[in-house]
């Protein structure tokens, strides 16, 4: 993460307005958004990865599925593989993705895809944004959403895409085991 990303600025749809909005300038302007994407990898046999951020950066310690702002001229599909890849170091592709849904937040528009993996691959994490990561059951992902140990912005995204997102784990698993 740094300060000097550039994303695109779009409308509510996510549309790009011709805008940028580079990071360290504070939030893109009211009525504006740009994307965030992020990915929960699931396993063959149903686990997925749970990251912990890292205590440099907003939310330290708390946990989330790896997630960032798609850059100026990426798609949100692209944005996560990217992000996937540079904190977690689990290489995608973009077509790997299926979205589980699109939660319209004050200034950014948080995209939340799964993507099947095979086994459990070790995570190579990178320490300035990662601080430790694993596999869990998503009853373990409920549990410490539950009990505020996921990063508060999960809060609205998970009350809104959960019961989705459940439902395209077993998807995405269920042809495989």
């Amino acid at each position: 993460m740094a300060d000097d990303e550039i994303w695109d600025v779009t409308d509510v749809q996510g549309t790009p307005t011709g805008g940028l909005h580079r990071r360290g300038d504070g939030p893109v302007p009211a009525g504006s958004f740009h994307v965030v994407a992020s990915v929960c990898i699931v396993s063959d046999a149903g686990r997925v990865l749970m990251s912990r951020r890292a205590e440099g950066k907003d939310y330290p310690l708390a946990w989330e599925f790896p997630a960032g702002s798609a850059l100026r001229g990426e798609s949100s599909r692209r944005g996560a593989v990217r992000e996937v890849d540079e904190e977690v170091g689990i290489a995608l592709a973009p077509d790997d993705l299926v979205l589980v849904g699109r939660v319209v937040e004050e200034r950014a528009l948080f995209d939340l895809w799964v993507a099947a993996v095979e086994g459990e691959p070790t995570p190579r994490i990178d320490p300035e944004e990662v601080l430790h990561a694993e596999w869990a059951t998503l009853d373990d992902v409920r549990q410490r959403w539950d009990d505020g140990s996921f990063a508060t912005s999960w809060n609205a995204r998970f009350a809104e895409l959960w019961d989705v997102l459940t439902t395209r784990v077993a998807e995405v698993t269920a042809p495989r085991r």
